[in-house]
């Protein structure tokens, strides 16, 4: 099969083995999305080697342990478990110490003509929901995850840093919750995005205004001066959300934490049953969010493109 893969410092569209099914489903792959993760890890995060991706939807090709499946549309949950630790056997894989991580840690990924994982991380899509809008579960659910970690109430007031796809995701998941949602960022055109569903932004330049006047943060420009501006804006005990990866070291000013006993909380993966909830509803509309498209054997040109600015999602076609 066809892979987007990167190994030995080299990004390349490389003829692999099919994956073997062994005790795992084989989904066929129909379409991927490009995420800035994707990009981090040819500039070394994670220090991952093999095909690249993590953002999915397929069909299952084959699948001893669930049947009913075959033939189905679906999306998977990345992180797959050993099954015996207990974080896996409390039916949550995603801190269990031994897992793996589609496309990004000891298991190959999603830019591919197949790919294979536990079927229990499989879900079936709706068919309210069309193949590009599946794409984005993964990096919704992700979004919406921070509801899991911190309540949100109508009143929270709540700023979200950098207007990339993944802060424009948090903003559209946290404003389900609060009435108090503005999104700070730097591109107009994107800051519009978020203003044509009634919520409020502020560019990036104007922000020092609203220094100390909110109960929450979101940090999902993936930049130093990101963490720097999240923190001037949050009121003392304010709690701080970090959703970007990124390659590098920041230097941060820590005492300030320590002065006004500022919560900071990392934020990865989230559950898909309530993001596909979520596009299902139509609660949340993806739609004006891929940039562009691009067929599996266009991948590097795609990575390229993805890595531009004011680029949103892009989004690999495997047919």
């Amino acid at each position: 099969m066809r892979a987007l893969k990167f190994a030995d410092d080299e990004l390349k569209i490389a003829e692999v083995s099919a994956p073997l099914v062994d005790n795992e489903a084989l989904i066929r792959v129909t379409k991927s999305g490009i995420c800035n993760t994707d990009l981090e890890i040819v500039r070394g995060y994670a220090g991952f080697s093999g095909i690249i991706g993590h953002e999915f939807v397929g069909v299952v090709e084959k699948s001893a342990a669930r049947p009913d499946l075959i033939g189905k549309r679906v999306v998977g949950e990345i992180n797959a478990g050993c099954g015996a630790c207990e974080k896996c056997r409390a039916g949550d894989a995603r801190h269990c110490p031994q897992r793996t991580v589609l496309g990004i840690l000891g298991r190959n990924g999603a830019h591919a003509e197949f790919l294979t994982l536990p079927a229990e991380n499989l879900l079936e899509v709706p068919a309210a929901i069309d193949d590009e809008q599946a794409v984005f579960v993964e990096p919704l659910a992700a979004a919406f995850g921070i509801t899991e970690q911190i309540a949100i109430a109508p009143q929270t007031s709540v700023a979200v840093v950098g207007d990339g796809k993944l802060g424009l995701l948090c903003t559209m998941c946290l404003a389900l919750e609060s009435e108090n949602v503005v999104l700070i960022g730097k591109h107009r055109e994107k800051l519009l995005l978020a203003e044509k569903r009634g919520i409020e932004t502020v560019l990036l330049e104007d922000a020092a205004r609203l220094n100390r006047s909110f109960d929450v943060t979101v940090e999902a420009s993936g930049s130093e001066s990101g963490f720097a501006t999240a923190l001037d804006l949050l009121k003392p005990r304010g709690k701080m959300i970090l959703k970007s990866t990124f390659q590098g070291r920041a230097n941060l000013e820590m005492w300030r934490v320590v002065v006004d006993e500022i919560s900071i909380i990392g934020s990865r993966c989230g559950r898909f049953a309530p993001a596909l909830e979520i596009l299902a509803s139509g609660k949340i509309n993806v739609s004006d969010l891929v940039s562009e498209r691009f067929h599996l054997s266009d991948g590097i040109e795609a990575m390229r493109s993805a890595a531009e600015k004011g680029v949103l999602k892009v989004i690999l076609s495997m047919d």
